[in-house]
Parts: structure tokens; C-alpha cells; sequence
């Protein structure tokens, strides 16, 4: 007997206008005003994380209803990819246009967590734009990928404040999506998917031909 099918139903989502809100459309630089574009987000039960075209991390808190802005010191340049982790601490990294990689260590008002804003640089080993970023379930190791084909690995030492990062694969197209687990970095190029196994330092293709 053919199981029935469950009936579909129709939902209608609305814009966060309370989260757009909190975010200006237009900031004043000297004599000139910039239009703010939204450039990367994410999410999870936590925190929305925006991204913008001016340099700004605007970070939305679900369970107090606040919004709280983050940025990089120096240079205005747009963000291209940020990428939320809650495990012992709430983290968020970010990329930028230019290749810089930055972990906030957020604070939390819980007992035995973070008590100070912190944040970790990725040292200049990326020269153009971030596309991908991976974190381990447990915050302690990120992974970097930009447009021009760089893997970067970054250990973190969240205890010590530190932050060690080194290349451990160069592809020769832009690396599009990045995920880890069990010591396996999944990669996805514009000409390839494969395994990087991270203890061996192996690489294993998924697929035979190539991407057109």
C-alpha cells in the first residue's frame, strides 16, 4: 500500500527589518558618504553575522536582541566571507577582499567563559580575496581558502592567545567551498573537488573529470 504523501504547506518569510534597521545604508568618510553594501553572512542558533562593503562586522545577538559591530583596524575594505562556531567559546572569523583573515572571540556573560573581547590575525599569507573559511568543531584549527587557489591552516590557542598559521595546499583555480571533519578538509575549486587529509598531507581527487 502507497504511503500517503504529508500535504505541502506554504510559508510566507518576512525581511528582518529589525536586523536591517540596526545597519545603516549609507556612512560618512570626510566629505563623502559611502552606500553600505551586505557582502557575506551567516548564521546559527546564536548570532547573524553580516558582512559589509565598508570593513564592518555587524554581529546580531538572537537571545538579547542587540547588535554589536566589529571591525579591522587600518585599511576600509569589504568583507567576502564570514563564518560563525559556538563550542566552549562563541568565535567568528572573517575574510576580506584584500586576503587579511581576523577570529573574534566573542564574550559571553555565562559563568566560565570568555569575559574579553579578543581577537586573532591570520598572518599575511593570503594576497587576494577570501572565498572559503572552515573551522574544526572544537574552534582549534581554521581553515583559509582565497581566490587565488591558497589553503591556509591556522592553530589556534585560544588559552594563550595565539595564533600560528602556515600554506598546506596551493590550487591552481579559486577555491569555492571549504568543510572539515575527522581530519579530512573537504575542497571545492572551480576545476576540482577533493580530500586533503591533513595528517598525511594527502591529497585524493573526488571524481574523475574535471569541472567545465
Amino acid at each position: 500500500m502507497a504511503s500517503v504523501a504529508s500535504p505541502v504547506i506554504f510559508k510566507e518569510f518576512c525581511p528582518l527589518y529589525y536586523l536591517l534597521n540596526a545597519i545603516p545604508t549609507k556612512v560618512q568618510k570626510g566629505f563623502r558618504s559611502i552606500v553600505v553594501y551586505l557582502t557575506a553572512l551567516d548564521t546559527n542558533g546564536d548570532y547573524i553575522a553580516v558582512g559589509s562593503s565598508i570593513g564592518m562586522l555587524y554581529l546580531y545577538c538572537r537571545h538579547l536582541n542587540q547588535m554589536k559591530k566589529y571591525n579591522f583596524e587600518g585599511k576600509c575594505e569589504s568583507i567576502t566571507f564570514v563564518k560563525l562556531l559556538s563550542c566552549f567559546d562563541d568565535l567568528v572569523a572573517v575574510g576580506t577582499a584584500s586576503g587579511r583573515v581576523a577570529v573574534f572571540q566573542l564574550v559571553s556573560s555565562l559563568p566560565g567563559r570568555n569575559k574579553q573581547l579578543r581577537r586573532f590575525d591570520v598572518a599575511g599569507i593570503h594576497k587576494s580575496s577570501i572565498t572559503a573559511l572552515a573551522w574544526s568543531p572544537n574552534g582549534m584549527k581554521l581553515f583559509s581558502g582565497d581566490d587565488k587557489g591558497k589553503i591556509v591552516y591556522s592553530a589556534l590557542d585560544l588559552d594563550q592567545g595565539i595564533c600560528n598559521s602556515s600554506l598546506v595546499l596551493e590550487e591552481p583555480s579559486s577555491i569555492v567551498q571549504l568543510d572539515y571533519s575527522q581530519k579530512v578538509l573537504l575542497v571545492s575549486t572551480l576545476q576540482r573537488t577533493l580530500l586533503f587529509y591533513t595528517e598525511e598531507k594527502s591529497v585524493k581527487q573526488v571524481g574523475t573529470q574535471p569541472r567545465k
